[in-house]
């Protein structure tokens, strides 16, 4: 059964020293780790194939790890982008039977990002975009982002949306009061990160995104970042009320698509399962955050067909993407 994952991270050295910064001290303080998840995430050659081969993946769509590129002003962003753009696309050339990738935007400069996009995949078989989750608090529901979405609606390329920490105001107010790394934790992977980007989702569906841009297509992982859960509760704001075309719902079911990324847990994969569906299902690790070779044995171990699960690991993002 082939495999394809949809979350996977890599950096590069000049981003781990600029933006990525925090990223690495933070893994410093975590445990001994560290020195071998900056390797592993600078490592998109020889040395990460052997891993995917050891684990049994057969495809890796890389993206530019957390916290990506959206917090830098515009030049710094765009440049940022297109270089470690760059890296990957060489990477892919190299590799393409076994590497894809999203490409990073300079969403801060949404004419430029639109730009960056069509070129990534129209001309480089990228298969569409990582967006790690708001702008300095500007969330795509703004309508200043909307070239963006535009182009990736014409394009048919869809939008991985990844998590990033909430605004600093959010953090210091929710998250705060504790010891600076348990703080961090809690914002960021432990709890904030899937809120944030639950939230961010229902600002697009509220904001009227998908009623502006009914074709887009976006990726949320983690099991659904809790959306799932949620997913008839938020049908309490009737269309009378949000002024959309359809109930809240509908959208999540109709343009958004889900991938594991780490959450490895039964009873959180059958209430995604139970909402969503098995077409609108990816499989994903998360790494190197989390282990390929737990995500792939979790994957054989998941209650559904054969044929769903052959959807689940490859299918479905064969269909999506066009791998």
């Amino acid at each position: 059964m082939r495999t394809i994952t949809l979350e996977e991270h890599f950096a590069t050295p000049g981003f781990l020293d600029g933006p990525g910064r925090d990223l690495k001290e933070q893994a410093s303080q975590i445990g001994s780790r560290a020195e071998q998840l900056m390797r592993d995430l600078c490592d998109i050659g020889e040395g990460r194939i052997a891993q995917m081969d050891a684990a049994g993946i057969d495809m890796q769509v890389l993206s530019l790890t957390a916290p990506g590129v959206e917090q830098l002003e515009a030049a710094e962003a765009f440049a940022l982008a297109r270089d470690t753009n760059d890296v990957l696309a060489e990477a892919i050339a190299k590799q393409p039977a076994r590497l894809s990738g999203f490409a990073a935007l300079p969403i801060a400069a949404p004419d430029q990002a639109a730009k960056e996009l069509e070129r990534r995949f129209s001309d480089q078989a990228f298969v569409g975009a990582v967006i790690n989750g708001h702008q300095r608090g500007r969330y795509l529901d703004d309508r200043f982002f909307w070239p963006v979405l535009e182009a990736a609606e014409s394009l048919g390329a869809p939008i991985y949306l990844h998590p990033t920490k909430p605004p600093k105001p959010v953090i210091e107010a929710s998250f705060g009061g504790f010891a600076p790394l348990v703080t961090e934790m809690l914002a960021g992977p432990g709890f904030g990160w899937h809120v944030e980007t639950a939230v961010h989702v229902l600002r697009m569906v509220l904001g009227g995104v998908f009623d502006r841009f009914p074709k887009l297509q976006v990726v949320i992982g983690h099991m659904g970042e809790g959306l799932p859960f949620f997913m008839q509760r938020v049908d309490v704001m009737p269309v009378e009320l949000t002024k959309l075309k359809r109930s809240i719902s509908a959208y999540l079911r109709d343009n958004l698509h889900y991938t594991f990324a780490g959450f490895n847990f039964p009873p959180t994969f059958l209430d995604l399962l139970l909402e969503i569906g098995v077409s609108r299902i990816m499989f994903s690790a998360d790494y190197p955050y989390a282990s390929m070779a737990k995500a792939r044995a979790f994957l054989e171990q998941i209650p559904v067909s054969a044929a769903d699960r052959a959807r689940i690991a490859h299918g479905n993002a064969e269909k999506l993407f066009g791998l």
